[in-house]
């Protein structure tokens, strides 16, 4: 028996979310609005936008399993956590992984993807 996969924001390049058996899989989310702001600016969008979509998806950030982070300049680090730690539902903190990258755009100082269970489950 083939499973359903379930897409949301569905393009012809990518989905914001892919779900099969419960599990919510995240494309990579960046600024749309803040782009060329600080790294605290566009973290707080990025992760206004994770909730958003985990909500479409049927789940919810203290539902998340694991977030990959990818950061332009790795020292400013401080910066992006103390956006993080007030975001993180208290007691539910993810898996992660922190890594320097070149990002698509010179304006993005931030990307973020996730691996969350859909809620009910």
């Amino acid at each position: 028996m083939n499973m359903p996969i379930e897409r949301v924001g569905l393009t012809n390049r990518w989905c914001d979310a892919a779900i099969f058996n419960g599990i919510v899989f995240l494309a990579g989310h960046v600024p749309e609005k803040t782009v060329g702001d600080t790294l605290a600016r566009q973290t707080e969008e990025v992760l206004a936008l994770l909730e958003e979509t985990l909500e479409s998806a049927g789940s919810a950030k203290d539902r998340i399993l694991s977030v990959q982070i990818f950061v332009t300049d790795i020292s400013k680090i401080a910066e992006m956590n103390a956006v993080w730690d007030k975001w993180v539902a208290a007691g539910h903190a993810p898996a992660r992984a922190t890594v320097e990258a070149k990002l698509a755009s010179p304006g993005y100082a931030i990307e973020m993807t996730a691996v969350a269970a859909k809620k009910g489950l």
